[in-house]
């Protein structure tokens, strides 16, 4: 279980657990059947795996637990029925410190499970998802229920599944001024509903064009800012390529000459080093950024790569943009610079690459080689 405590004397190899480290995950938690295999089938083919591992899965279930591991309390508000998978799940969740005490638990239906093909060959996981049911609704979580699981809490995330029950929630978490953090995989029914509550969103690498139709991902990231006043930054992740960040400054804007926030990105992309093996970041001064058509924030800009993990050492990337969020989630609660944090989740990231499923390789606190990045 994680520490209630910051002890008054940490070793500098340990990651310090935030004052404020409650935080409450609304959404999918499942169970993951991970075959190995040493190349990907063909139609019609008939493979032998070469390992099987049935694990926890879901991002938000994935992202607490990593979560959990570095020092946080997390709370999670999930569904699953009264069967062999959904006892498996909350078990799981439960021996890595995550509250499940709001899980609802139904008599009948069946829990969510994935089938996942990680191929050996291509360093790649095909997903097979199996939604639960009955599906989880807004009368399933009761107000003084609801209420019991933000008291206390420093921030609130959903995965953008189970739209109408997360409503509710995170409306309830903006009457309590608890800021919101959404990960947009990709667009779904509710979700921009959602997003209007947000005050962080993580985005995959094709959600910012594809909700906002913009032609390039600098400028499909200042409409998201744009168009969602409560953000304070949006974050899209590009796996191998590291990913991008543009954070809504909270000083007043000045009346000085705009910034092409494309020719920014390329200025930037031109600073950072590739030869390094260890995430990095590169950031712009606050500029007004403008993008021609869509409007100008003033702000900064950020590119994070990602942590260059040697092809023996990749095994699976199932999970890796939860992992990411997990420890974005812990850098929040830390008040942890950008500048620091991208490089912190990065590598968080890449240490679960290194092992078979979404949280085998998900590390701890005492892992010596946390705390480095944010000293």
């Amino acid at each position: 279980m994680a520490e209630n405590s910051v002890p008054k004397c940490l070793p500098r190899d340990v990651l310090p657990v935030p004052e404020s480290c409650i935080i409450v995950g609304c959404g999918g938690a499942a169970l993951d059947f991970l075959a190995a295999v040493a190349g990907f089938p063909k139609p019609d083919d008939k493979i032998r795996s070469t390992s099987l591992k049935v694990q926890g899965g879901g991002n938000v279930g994935n992202a607490l637990t990593c979560a959990a591991r570095l020092g946080l309390r997390p709370r999670i508000i999930s569904k699953v029925a009264n069967d062999t998978q959904g006892r498996a799940v909350l078990e799981e969740l439960e021996a890595d410190g995550v509250d499940t005490s709001f899980f609802v638990v139904s008599k009948d239906g069946s829990s969510p499970f994935t089938y996942i093909i990680v191929d050996s060959q291509m360093k790649t996981r095909t997903c097979i998802h199996t939604a639960g049911y009955p599906p989880m609704v807004p009368e399933d979580i009761s107000q003084s229920s609801l209420l019991s699981a933000l008291d206390g809490a420093r921030i609130v995330y959903f995965d953008g599944r189970f739209t109408e029950t997360a409503l509710v929630i995170a409306q309830e978490a903006v009457r309590k001024n608890i800021p919101i953090l959404i990960d947009a995989e990709r667009p779904r029914e509710g979700l921009d509903d959602l997003l209007k509550l947000a005050h962080y969103v993580v985005c995959s690498a094709k959600f910012p064009q594809a909700w906002s139709g913009e032609s390039s991902v600098p400028k499909a990231l200042l409409s998201i800012i744009l168009r969602l006043p409560n953000v304070k930054f949006v974050i899209a992740t590009f796996g191998e390529d590291g990913c991008i960040m543009l954070e809504r400054s909270v000083n007043e804007a000045p009346q000085t000459k705009e910034v092409d926030i494309e020719s920014l990105l390329e200025s930037l992309e031109m600073r950072k080093d590739d030869s390094l093996a260890m995430p990095t970041c590169v950031s712009s001064p606050e500029l007004n950024l403008r993008a021609e058509g869509i409007g100008t924030v003033y702000g900064r800009l950020y590119i994070g790569t990602a942590e260059k993990i040697p092809p023996r050492e990749l095994v699976d990337t199932t999970g890796a943009g939860d992992a990411f969020i997990g420890a974005v989630l812990y850098a929040i609660c830390a008040d942890v610079s950008p500048e620091k944090m991208l490089p912190f989740a990065a590598h968080v990231a890449a240490a679960k690459c290194r092992a078979v499923g979404a949280r085998s390789g998900l590390p701890y606190r005492t892992d010596p080689h946390l705390a480095s990045f944010l000293l």
